[in-house]
């Protein structure tokens, strides 16, 4: 079976090897034998980076990757992984969705701002009022 460098590794991967040494320490990746001292890798560990890659890529915290890999039981499918993490996080997205529309529609309401003063603007105790306008939040 071939052997790989932690250079190999890091080169086919697209990575940094400080990546990998970081994924080891924290418990990401299996710490591969070692030969005279030196990390020795199968090709194997190609496929799990790429399914951390692949996590990262989705937007998955490092805390949510090692959940993933190693927070259910052995017997897990894959697919069923996949489908509880990515349910959670779709309806973290749609909420962090919903705070950039409310985001945006305040912004574009000040660029229509016509008023003399700061006080002016902050006329009123519902913050989604600008200038005396309620926020329409349209998406």
């Amino acid at each position: 079976m071939e052997q790989l460098t932690i250079g190999e590794v890091a080169c086919r991967a697209g990575l940094q090897t400080s990546a990998i040494r970081y994924y080891e320490r924290i418990g990401l990746l299996t710490p591969p034998q070692r030969v005279n001292g030196r990390r020795r890798y199968t090709a194997d560990i190609l496929h799990k980076i790429g399914v951390i890659q692949m996590a990262r890529q989705a937007g998955f915290s490092i805390a949510e990757v090692e959940m993933l890999l190693h927070d259910f039981p052995t017997y897990t499918a894959p697919s069923q992984r996949w489908q509880r993490l990515a349910t959670q996080k779709i309806t973290q997205i749609n909420a962090h969705i919903k705070q950039e529309l409310e985001m945006r529609a305040l912004l574009e309401q000040t660029l229509r701002c016509q008023c003399s003063t700061l006080d002016e603007c902050a006329c009123s105790d519902n913050p989604m009022t600008v200038c005396g306008t309620l926020i329409q939040i349209t998406a």
